[in-house]
């Protein structure tokens, strides 16, 4: 599955407005999606995008259970 174009700056975006406290799970992300009216298939959608994201380094996968991102880049 080929990644939408915008998916990334969507949320981006989201989470730059909700001007959020650290990395979030991709749960978390996804309500606030929600919470602003943009519509994502599922958390495990948001996970993809940012985990392609984390391979050119514009995003910080903290592995722990469940995973964290940090989109900001600074991560606590």
């Amino acid at each position: 599955m080929a990644i939408r174009h915008g998916e990334f700056e969507r949320i981006r975006s989201v989470l730059a407005e909700a001007d959020t406290d650290g990395p979030l799970t991709a749960r978390e992300i996804l309500e606030l999606l929600e919470d602003h009216d943009e519509e994502f298939d599922s958390a495990h959608r948001i996970a993809t995008v940012l985990g392609r994201r984390a391979q050119t380094g514009e995003v910080e996968v903290i592995r722990d259970q469940p995973y964290r991102y940090d989109v900001t880049g600074e991560s606590q």
